[in-house]
């Protein structure tokens, strides 16, 4: 396991890797997700986001081929898996075309099936890109690091309570927020595409229902 990150990780690092970042209002998501049954982590908000932008924004998630930038027909995320002695990341496929109670289930079952060592080559094969949840670590921030064959990787920190500036109040108000980082291979995606798209991924986010 560890032999087989490593080699992976010195592939990634063949390539000009860049990463933008900002940060995210997580009130909003936290009360839709009390309201949900079965209950979706923050986790599953950001791939929900994440396909629907990518959809909107395809361009974004090219891999270069020799001398052609590839396209994605189908938008398959991973979720990076934390194991005891190294990281799995099983594959979600069609991410966009699913609902967040649809994709809990099929979240547990791969999360738990990682954990067992039960994943399949299938189960982590064709992803177009990759989410990491470093909070879980009770980590704010990080610089995560796209897969080899991946062009995009999206982490999210542990949430914070902060004071934040209510304009209609004139007055600090107290809000959860945590911290997004989007690295991505620098020769597919310019800094101001990547920054397009990690915008869109927070607006989406302040709309839950909309998920």
């Amino acid at each position: 396991m560890r032999l087989a990150v490593a080699d992976a990780m010195r592939r990634s690092w063949t390539r000009p890797l860049a990463t933008v970042g900002t940060s995210v209002g997580l009130d909003r998501l936290l009360a839709h997700r009390k309201i949900q049954s079965p209950k979706p982590g923050p986790t599953l908000y950001l791939l929900r986001a994440f396909a629907l932008a990518l959809k909107e924004q395809p361009e974004v998630a090219g891999f270069l081929i020799g001398s052609k930038v590839v396209h994605p027909r189908s938008f398959d995320i991973g979720v990076a898996v934390a194991v005891e002695d190294g990281v799995l990341v099983p594959v979600i496929r069609k991410v966009d075309e699913k609902s967040l109670s649809e994709l809990v289930v099929e979240y547990d079952d791969l999360v738990d099936r990682a954990r067992r060592r039960r994943l399949t080559e299938a189960d982590t094969k064709g992803g177009i890109a990759t989410v990491t949840n470093f909070g879980t670590f009770g980590l704010t921030w990080g610089t995560p690091i796209p897969l080899p064959n991946e062009t995009l990787i999206l982490g999210i920190g542990a949430g914070v309570k902060k004071p934040v500036w209510e304009e209609k109040l004139q007055a600090f108000v107290p809000a959860t927020e945590a911290d997004l980082e989007l690295t991505f291979d620098h020769r597919v995606v310019d800094g101001g595409g990547a920054g397009l798209l990690l915008r869109r991924i927070v607006d989406l986010l302040q709309e839950p229902k909309n998920l």
